[in-house]
């Protein structure tokens, strides 16, 4: 797939981790190495063609490596890679602004 040139830095983040459910697939992983039920779990109201897509797209991205366990049923993880781990900081930042604006934004 072609990149998209960007014009400043900030684009680009938005370009990797953007949309509605990335961000969300992010913050859960900072916890640690999660499996594709779980993290379904977690964002209740995705389907699971969209996690696959948005999982997908950030493994692409180098965001998160997913590892496949060959058993039966087959068993999938996914967790951060340090590029993933680097976005810690402005993960933490947003949960703090939530809490501060107290869902008033």
């Amino acid at each position: 797939m072609a990149r998209k040139t960007v014009s400043c830095p900030v684009e680009l983040t938005l370009n990797v981790i953007g949309g509605r459910w990335k961000v969300l697939v992010l913050y859960h992983l900072l916890g640690g190495t999660r499996r594709f039920n779980e993290l379904q779990r977690l964002l209740r109201e995705i389907s699971a063609r969209t996690l696959t897509k948005q999982l997908r797209e950030l493994e692409r991205d180098g965001i998160l490596t997913r590892k496949i366990y060959a058993q039966v049923p087959p068993r999938v993880e996914y967790s951060l890679t340090e590029v993933g781990r680097s976005l810690t900081p402005v993960l933490k930042e947003m949960e703090k602004w939530a809490d501060r604006a107290g869902g008033q934004a």
